[in-house]
């Protein structure tokens, strides 16, 4: 780039880069270098692509795939399956608990350390740079725990929120709930006394982050009524927002989902037959709890729909759908009521799909960083690095402090 060129512009033509070819830039001068590793550059980066990472395997099996693609107007031609760092590699039962600004948020268990058997962990991964780190989920037996992942809009600092059930009496029901939080900037949990709105709600299914809030779907155990627990990742206080009547009564929890569609929080109701049924797609207004509006409903008669995963950035849901025996993802236009094949399919598999910006948050975290009660220590690899750590038991792995 000419040096009669400001740096100041220089600096705003960078940051529109994807990471790749950011990345390689480092080298280019030691200003660049210096740009691209301050925390500033980190914070600001966004670039205006969006990207759509699956994740699938067998239902029998753990041997996760994945398939990235580029959600621009070449989609979905522009896909490459990205290798996982070798933290996600370790992971045995995994599931991806959520995305924000660009980190995936996976949990499952490390099963092949001799260091740390059957470890439950979270895994947050930066695809784009192909970087990991993994944190030790505290653990009482016998006190299941609800899971949400937010980066924090302003610090951008990424927080794993642990709401953990605490279990008593004859009939050994949830009595209380203790939860916990883990912010990345200080690499330790600690407890947050900031108590739910009410004590008497069961989290179901996944959750959603969207514009600086973290939403789970639940159900009063008392009212019985369904409603949505809020989390703001800045001021880590809890709220709740009410659904409308047509969907908070008199129905399954089960019949209901929740998910994002650009900044906005959306609420999927499933109708109809089992097999043959009709989506009907409810979005929250600029952020205002009692404002959710009817966009669209999706049926599709050729077919029969078994879920609604993710959304394009231009607002088409990709679905999970099954025909003669066999499963696979589309993509539906909602004007027109066609699908799109993306030729993922196969018997038998499941699918997570999740949607995410490019950032460079991790960048400059070392390779297997692993988080333990307030300590962060590097997992050393001792076997050979052409087979995976998860596939060998016998494999050789050191736990050393890095402090």
């Amino acid at each position: 780039m000419s040096d009669n060129l400001p740096f100041e512009l220089q600096s705003e033509i960078i940051k529109r880069l994807p990471v790749e070819p950011l990345l390689r830039f480092r080298s280019v001068s030691k200003a660049w270098k210096s740009l691209i590793d301050s925390s500033d550059f980190t914070d600001y980066y966004s670039p205006k692509v969006q990207h759509i990472l699956v994740n699938y395997h067998h239902y029998l099996h753990n041997d996760h795939k994945f398939v990235l693609i580029v959600d621009d107007h070449t989609f979905p031609q522009q896909r490459v399956s990205p290798t996982p760092p070798e933290l996600v590699n370790m992971l045995k039962s995994s599931s991806i608990i959520g995305s924000s600004h660009g980190l995936l948020c996976l949990s499952g268990y490390f099963r092949d350390s001799s260091h740390l058997p059957e470890t439950e962990v979270a895994i947050l991964w930066n695809v784009s740079v192909r970087k990991a780190v993994a944190v030790v989920l505290p653990h009482v037996k016998g006190h299941p725990a609800d899971l949400g992942f937010g980066v924090c809009s302003y610090t951008k600092d990424p927080k794993i929120v642990n709401i953990r059930h605490i279990i008593g009496g004859e009939d050994q029901e949830t009595i209380s709930r203790q939860v916990e939080i883990f912010a990345l900037s200080t690499g330790a949990w600690r407890n947050l006394y900031n108590n739910l709105p009410r004590n008497s709600v069961e989290f179901f299914r996944s959750q959603v982050v969207t514009d600086g809030f973290l939403y789970w779907l639940a159900t009063d155990n008392i009212t019985m009524d369904i409603l949505i627990i809020s989390f703001d990742i800045t001021s880590e206080e809890f709220g709740e927002v009410n659904l409308p009547d047509t969907l908070a009564h008199d129905r399954s929890c089960g019949s209901l989902y929740i998910s994002k569609l650009r900044k906005s929080l959306v609420v999927i109701e499933r109708d109809g037959a089992v097999y043959d049924p009709t989506f009907i797609l409810w979005m929250m207004e600029d952020g205002d709890s009692k404002s959710f509006t009817k966009i669209f409903s999706i049926y599709t008669p050729d077919v029969s729909i078994l879920g609604v995963l993710e959304f394009r950035e231009s607002g088409e849901p990709i679905l999970k759908v099954s025909e003669d025996d066999s499963w696979y993802l589309v993509v539906y236009e909602p004007y027109s009521k066609q699908i799109r094949n993306l030729g993922i399919e196969g018997e038998d598999l499941a699918f997570s799909v999740s949607s995410y910006m490019e950032t460079l948050l991790l960048h400059d975290q070392p390779n297997f960083v692993i988080y333990d009660k307030g300590e962060r220590s590097i997992l050393k690899q001792r076997a050979a690095k052409s087979k995976r750590l998860s596939k060998h038991t016998s494999k050789k792995l050191n736990l050393c402090n890095s402090r």
